[in-house]
């Protein structure tokens, strides 16, 4: 049985024999987004953790997904096994205090920054602004990349689209409305960032590259693929902050 029919039968079902072949099918999946996190915390957990985590996120998604909605289960996936391996870290509670206080510490002194400049600050300006060298700021930056919010996460792969029901019939005036404004006002912020921030989060969220791949496209190493990575999305986060779309 080919995988569209399978889906079709499982979304019909939720015949348990046919989940399983499913979870065959995409554990190869698992092991993709496990091997590339093994990167960042091989010397905290091993990676047959990371991929029994991983294995859970799956499971999961494939109970939530809908095969109506205009996504593809390979992308819903990757966020939901990503957030799932990255939630389970989190219990483990050895990602330092001070590491998840610098991280706020740098959304928020860019945040106080540029209302005070006027404009984006550079990496020079916020690491002055803190009182720390540009190199501690810079390995934070990278350091945090990988327990970024999960949800602000979803909302970029998904475009703001999977949370919201896209049954018309269903849908209410307002929810319509806000669907499209969510769409308009995340791909305004996005158009907004610098470019290398607008490079880096296009090619790793719509064309699903790895860091490895996009420092190769910009002839940057993957440490400062990371950084800029994380920059970009404390960034979109404060500006959503400000549109009222996240919270704080």
């Amino acid at each position: 049985m080919k995988t569209d029919e399978l889906w079709k039968k499982y979304s019909q079902t939720r015949d348990t024999a046919i989940k399983h072949i499913l979870i065959e099918e995409y554990v190869g999946l698992v092991k993709i987004v496990a091997g590339r996190m093994y990167n960042f915390y091989g010397s905290k957990i091993e990676y047959d953790d990371l991929v029994g985590f991983g294995v859970m996120g799956l499971i999961d998604s494939i109970e939530r997904y809908d095969i109506n909605k205009n996504i593809k289960f390979e992308t819903y996936a990757q966020i939901r096994i990503k957030g799932t391996i990255i939630d389970n870290i989190r219990k483990l509670d050895w990602v330092p205090r001070s590491l998840r206080k610098k991280s706020k510490d740098i959304q928020q002194g860019m945040l106080k920054l540029e209302n005070e400049l006027g404009k984006r600050p550079s990496n020079e300006e916020l690491a002055q602004y803190l009182g720390i060298s540009l190199k501690e700021l810079e390995d934070t930056l990278a350091d945090v990349s990988n327990f970024n919010m999960t949800s602000l996460e979803d909302l970029l792969v998904n475009k703001g689209e999977y949370n919201i029901d896209n049954d018309k019939e269903k849908n209410t005036p307002e929810e319509v409305f806000e669907q499209k404004e969510l769409k308009e006002i995340l791909s305004r912020v996005i158009d907004e960032l610098p470019e290398k921030e607008n490079m880096v989060i296009s090619l790793y969220y719509y064309e699903e590259l790895t860091y490895k791949e996009i420092g190769y496209i910009m002839e940057l190493s993957e440490s400062r693929i990371s950084q800029i990575h994380s920059k970009a999305i404390l960034r979109i986060k404060n500006q959503l902050i400000k549109e009222g779309i996240y919270e704080n």
